[in-house]
């Protein structure tokens, strides 16, 4: 199970690297998106797969007489999921507002502080 994850996490990283390394704004956010949830995955694996074992130790004991499911990468990751889903939102947002003010989403024709009319600054000294 682990293994199988493990795959599936590079391949989100793969994925998400290679749309943040686009010209689009829409691409870039979509890598974003899934780099967040690439990072969720491997916190999650992180704190191991088990099956029906829950994170909960008996009232009697002071420490677990048994394997449990370790509650911390859990708790991290419903975190990292509601900070994730803010921040992606915001970004939705500010690439909307860019593609309304400059009327394209290509990065390269973003150049509203450096105009392509004006002339190079020098480059030596």
């Amino acid at each position: 199970m682990e293994i199988a994850m493990a795959v599936m996490i590079g391949l989100f990283f793969m994925t998400a690297i290679y749309l943040m390394l686009s010209k689009k704004i829409v691409r870039i956010l979509l890598g974003v998106a899934i780099l967040g949830n690439a990072v969720n995955m491997l916190i999650f694996t992180n704190g191991r797969l088990t099956r029906e074992v829950p994170p909960v130790i008996d009232l009697h004991l002071m420490v677990p007489d048994s394997i449990i499911a370790n509650p911390l990468p859990q708790a991290l990751v419903l975190t990292a999921i509601v900070i994730s889903f803010s921040f992606f939102a915001f970004l939705l947002v500010l690439g909307y507002r860019a593609y309304q003010e400059l009327g394209t989403d290509d990065t390269d024709e973003m150049r509203l502080a450096e105009p392509r009319e004006v002339p190079n600054p020098p480059q030596g000294y």
